[in-house]
């Protein structure tokens, strides 16, 4: 908090002064924490878009720059000096592990990565069409009936298990749920593989092909996981935070949550929105032009998905690494996707013209990781799967935070109520 405050004028007069607080990044707000105990006033902010819910430290984005931090480390030196499992240890534990701590930490994770026997049964008793991402959902909260919390003993020791009983077991759960959607046998994690390759190997191993999962699609598995890692005060990670602040020690709740909010199309589904959107532009010939004509075009509905974001004002600097690591999967198959053609073709065609740059629409995390995700045989259903295995260990830090955040408390935001006025309740005669 900085010694200047801020002077509330109403109609006229000065009502109070709001201290000004400031972050360790120089970035300015004001502490409207007392405005309605003074002025008998709320604030209104649809979406929360000027808001902040609380002080954190673990994720730092400026979206006029493009500047994306985990930490304080850059996603661009994260990306290249480290796997998955050691920026989920960074989120988690708030620095990176030494050699010693992250050979432990591999270890518990291969430990508990098996999932109890009971609940294999669950997945058997889906219907054939529903999306892996209730299935996803459902399972995690689930995970509470088997392995409960007992804060009452050692409450940090019990919360670090949890922690990385969820963070091992939500990869074997995702890939049970794309087995169920086969209609294969579960394959069960195996102590020689990666956290990411265990995962491949569990997706695509057959007891009828050989198969060793891909040295190209590991590295570029823990590449997007890392991207999805953590992203600030977004909508699910909002959730968790929020589910959280009702009390109690459940993570699996808070995170099941995380998982229903990230599902949106808004949101973690907009990868496969672009999929979607760029299948389209081909099978309508792979006319470019007219689909940013389309989108120009203020009476139709038809939007450019994977473009713009809530925050960034700049090009996503995560979308630039999504580019790349899509070249390199690409590659290293041998092929051409021509739905990366026309993405390629779209963007460019898109940040030459003057109604995109003015409304800031350039390409955003979304925009190429369905497209490397689709080379690595991972069904479009699946896109956002994967985003919440990425996204787990931000939520996981963001609920941790909450737990020992002196100034958290429940989440309960205020509205302006537009309903009808004190009404008396007519007799069932009188209504019409």
């Amino acid at each position: 908090m900085s010694n200047r405050k801020a002077e509330v004028f109403i109609d006229g007069n000065k009502v109070m002064d709001l201290p000004i607080l400031i972050d360790t990044m120089e970035n300015e707000a004001l502490d409207i924490r007392d405005l309605r105990k003074q002025t008998g006033m709320i604030t209104y902010d649809p979406g929360f878009g000027n808001t902040g819910s609380c002080q954190s430290q673990i994720t730092y984005l400026d979206g006029e720059k493009g500047i994306l931090r985990y930490r304080g480390y850059p996603i661009e030196e994260l990306i290249e000096k480290c796997d998955f499992i050691e920026v989920a240890y960074l989120l988690i534990h708030g620095h990176l592990p030494s050699k010693a701590e992250r050979e432990r930490y591999t270890q518990l994770l291969n430990r508990h990565s098996l999932l109890h026997v009971d609940m294999q049964s669950f997945f058997r008793r889906y219907p054939e069409h529903a999306h892996p991402m209730s299935i996803l959902a459902a399972m995690s909260v689930s995970l509470s009936s088997f392995y409960e919390i007992n804060v009452d003993e050692d409450p940090e020791l019990e919360i670090d298990l949890t922690v990385t009983r969820l963070m091992s077991k939500i990869r074997t759960i995702a890939a049970f749920t794309y087995r169920k959607m086969r209609g294969s046998d579960f394959v069960n994690p195996r102590h020689e593989y990666s956290y990411c390759g265990n995962f491949l190997n569990m997706l695509f191993s057959s007891p009828v092909v050989p198969y060793e999962p891909n040295p190209v699609h590991i590295k570029a598995l823990n590449k997007l996981l890392i991207l999805h890692a953590d992203h600030e005060q977004n909508c699910s990670t909002t959730a968790v935070r929020l589910v959280g602040s009702a009390g109690g020690g459940n993570l699996y709740s808070a995170v099941s949550a995380g998982i229903c909010a990230l599902w949106g199309p808004r949101h973690g589904g907009a990868n496969q929105a672009v999929i979607d959107m760029l299948q389209q532009i081909h099978d309508d010939g792979g006319d470019v032009q007219k689909a940013v004509d389309r989108a120009k075009d203020k009476n139709d509905p038809y939007r450019l998905m994977g473009f713009g974001h809530r925050v960034y004002k700049t090009y996503d600097p995560r979308a630039k690494i999504g580019r790349e690591i899509c070249e390199e999967v690409l590659a290293d198959l041998g092929i051409k996707d021509p739905l990366l053609e026309i993405a390629e073709k779209l963007e460019e065609t898109a940040l030459q013209d003057d109604y995109f740059k003015e409304r800031f629409l350039y390409p955003n995390v979304d925009f190429y990781t369905g497209i490397i995700f689709r080379a690595m045989n991972i069904p479009t259903n699946m896109y956002t799967v994967l985003f919440s295995m990425g996204r787990l260990p931000g939520w996981i830090a963001h609920w941790l935070e909450w737990r020992h955040d002196p100034f958290e408390r429940i989440g309960r935001p205020r509205q302006l109520y537009m309903g009808p006025t004190a009404r008396s309740v007519p007799h069932i005669d009188e209504r019409e």
